[in-house]
């Protein structure tokens, strides 16, 4: 799951003269430093900034409320089958959606 938009990089990247962005894998991302010849990752405490100053990403918001109406249908056919299984699979598909938010 991506957790930051390449464009809100991007943008960090201009303001603080750092050039030829490039992601290398899902949420790493290298650029070259002002006045360096090599490659470096984009700090993670940057990453952090960035991410508390924009918020969740599409991706994120669709997981997100994806898990809260599955919740409340599971909720409401567990009520209605009176059987204990969709509130089982809705707690799993959470738990798997929560770990997959979690920002490393």
């Amino acid at each position: 799951m991506k957790h930051y938009r390449n464009e809100w990089i991007e943008i960090w990247c201009q303001e603080n003269g750092w050039t030829d962005l490039f992601e290398e894998r899902c949420n790493n991302y290298w650029a070259f430093p002002p006045g360096a010849v090599m490659p470096e990752p984009i700090p993670t405490h940057t990453l952090r900034l960035i991410k508390s100053q924009n918020g969740l990403t599409y991706e994120e918001k669709f997981w997100s409320i994806s898990a809260v109406i599955g919740t409340f249908i599971a909720v409401i056919s567990t009520y209605l089958l009176k059987c204990p299984m969709p509130l089982v699979l809705a707690f799993a598909f959470d738990a798997v959606t929560a770990a997959q938010l979690e920002v490393e």
